[in-house]
């Protein structure tokens, strides 16, 4: 006889209920999935996990709790096992290539279909990657040396990529360092080097083109 094939177990990490209940009642639809856990923000997922067997984690780009690629970082380094899908509302622009650089298997916008999310569950389950066609041509792009040059916002490190959406967002500098747990004197380090390498002049500058790239916070 037989044994039972396993199945994937998959946790759900988003701040939202509604979010998080539609995608139990996809993954549940499919027999070979189990829901593993939930998690609304960033600590209770890193919790969690050291007592939730797990297999994948579904991660919202926005979710709460901490700068969402050190979440990424860290979640890869403590369970280094555990695959990782991002889901996000925001375009495949530059946040998907840092996911992936940070240690995401897969990145998917939360407007595809539920059988292109089981698709890529199954893919990433499987150890491989998974990308849209047109992140795949992004991110051949990325590493053809004569690709062309680079938008200004690619040069930033991911920690003034994060200052940077926040601004762009218009959030001052003391509700950014609140909001990252940093002075706002840090904050204003980091303002003057996107300013810099960004080639801009203010905030609204700033404000302008994140609304053009859809990097808004």
């Amino acid at each position: 006889m037989s044994r039972p094939t396993a199945k994937i177990r998959i946790f759900i990490a988003d701040d939202h209920p509604i979010v998080r209940q539609g995608l139990r009642r996809i993954v549940e639809a499919d027999a070979a999935m189990v829901i593993a856990g939930e998690a609304d923000d960033a600590a209770a997922l890193l919790r969690a996990l050291e007592t939730t067997a797990t297999d994948l984690v579904l991660l919202d780009v926005s979710m709460p709790g901490g700068l969402f690629l050190e979440t990424l970082r860290e979640l890869r380094t403590r369970h280094p096992t555990v695959r990782v899908l991002t889901l996000s509302v925001h375009p495949e622009d530059e946040w998907a290539v840092r996911a992936l650089r940070a240690g995401a298997s897969g990145y998917l916008t939360k407007d595809h279909s539920p059988e292109q999310l089981l698709e890529a569950i199954r893919r990433v389950y499987r150890g491989g990657k998974y990308v849209s066609s047109t992140l795949a041509e992004q991110l051949a792009i990325h590493l053809d040396v004569g690709g062309g040059q680079r938008a200004p916002h690619e040069l930033l490190s991911d920690r003034e990529f994060e200052v940077m959406r926040r601004l762009g967002s218009g959030l001052t500098v003391s509700q950014i360092a609140s909001e990252l747990a940093i002075s706002a004197k840090t904050v204003s380090t980091y303002r003057a080097r996107i300013l810099e390498k960004m080639a801009v002049a203010n905030n609204a500058d700033l404000v302008r083109y994140a609304a053009r790239y859809g990097l808004i916070a």
